[in-house]
């Protein structure tokens, strides 16, 4: 059952607010069930560090469901161009997000759950959580043969993930959230999380890969709605609450006050791109030139998402070496970014001699480096 009651309304009556000047104080405790109204992940991903970083949780447990339409979301130590395939996203305009707490890269889309279980860092339990999942699956389709592994993932039929698991533990409070594969594009999902990028050397988190299974395979009569409700009332029971789902608009201010402020960050370049731990690039790549093929290979160090260190070595009298030197000074510094790569060489085009020969070989050797972003 879903009530339209908004979340300022709970929160008055129900929740423990860190700043006061938000305005809502009540010294009542529970638990809370929401639910977004939005299938914007970044706006999704904003409402969990909100409510991190706003409520008191001492006293209080919640449980945020919520849903995205194509993202990709990589974990907070992870990097981008070895977890998925960053092309693809920008060809799909599927969206990549880096979310603040660890684990691997996932896929989202409408096919998918997401729960949020937030709590006092002292009561954090994600094995408790993912067994109240399973409870409620089981609850929902008794036949259904899910379980919770060591490794905190809900395997289908004893071979297939359904379920992934990733948290962030603050000083005082806590979050663990996990996906539930219902119907998600596992074509889509297969394809963007495959890297196509060679030679990165990192010290980033990797995604540990597995074969995965909707539920809806198994159970076509299943919905999302069904599951969302029966995870719902199973949080409800044992945690001794009303089986109320209240909806919640992450993007109103008066309901989360500086909520935007927190999506807007989630989307920057900075935090998406420049949050990458330190890596390098090794690789070699082949140009085809008119009836030649020359060996090209690129060295680079990237920090904070920017080039730091750039070395491009190409056959002697292919280009003059003063136009190569000046494509790797403008590289270092800029960010490892094939927009802003584009940027640059066409810039720099337009000093380069006036010479088409030049301005051809000059082309094919930016176009290939920005494959590489």
């Amino acid at each position: 059952m879903v009530l339209q009651a908004s979340l300022k309304n709970c929160l008055q009556l129900s929740c423990i607010l860190r700043t006061p000047k938000v305005g809502f104080r009540s010294t009542t405790s529970g638990s809370l069930i929401i639910q977004s109204t939005s299938d914007d992940v970044y706006q999704n991903l904003a409402v969990e560090d909100w409510i991190h970083d706003h409520m008191n949780l001492e006293n209080r447990q919640v449980l945020f469901l919520w849903r995205n339409s194509p993202a990709v979301v990589i974990g907070r130590h992870q990097n981008p161009w070895q977890e998925c395939n960053l092309r693809l996203l920008r060809q799909k305009n599927i969206k990549l997000a880096r979310r603040r707490s660890g684990g691997g890269t996932v896929y989202h889309d409408l096919g998918n759950i997401n729960l949020t279980f937030f709590t006092s860092r002292k009561k954090y339990e994600r094995m408790e959580n993912l067994k109240l999942v399973v409870k409620a699956l089981k609850a929902l389709r008794p036949e259904l043969d899910v379980h919770v592994t060591d490794r905190y993932d809900i395997l289908l039929d004893r071979h297939y993930k359904i379920s992934g698991t990733a948290a962030k533990l603050g000083r005082t409070a806590a979050y663990h959230h996990c996906t539930l594969l219902c119907n998600a594009d596992k074509f889509v999902l297969s394809s963007v999380l495959k890297s196509p990028y060679k030679g990165i050397k990192s010290n980033a988190t990797p995604s540990v890969p597995a074969s995965v299974k909707n539920l809806f395979e198994e159970d076509p009569s299943l919905t999302c709605e069904m599951l969302l409700d029966a995870i719902a009332e199973e949080y409800a029971t044992q945690h001794q609450t009303d089986h109320h789902i209240t909806l919640i608009n992450p993007s109103d201010e008066t309901v989360l006050p500086g909520i935007n402020n927190k999506t807007k960050e989630l989307q920057t370049w900075e935090w998406v791109y420049g949050k990458t731990p330190k890596f390098s690039v090794s690789t070699c790549f082949n140009m085809v030139y008119k009836d030649s093929v020359l060996d090209v290979k690129v060295d680079m160090d990237v920090k904070h998402g920017r080039i730091e260190v750039c070395n491009i070595d190409l056959p002697e009298q292919w280009l003059p070496p003063a136009v190569c030197s000046e494509l790797v000074k403008s590289l270092t510094g800029s960010k490892f970014c094939p927009n802003e790569t584009t940027t640059l060489a066409a810039t720099l085009l337009r000093v380069c001699p006036q010479d088409a020969e030049l301005q051809s070989r000059w082309n094919l050797l930016c176009e290939n480096m920005i494959m590489l972003m």
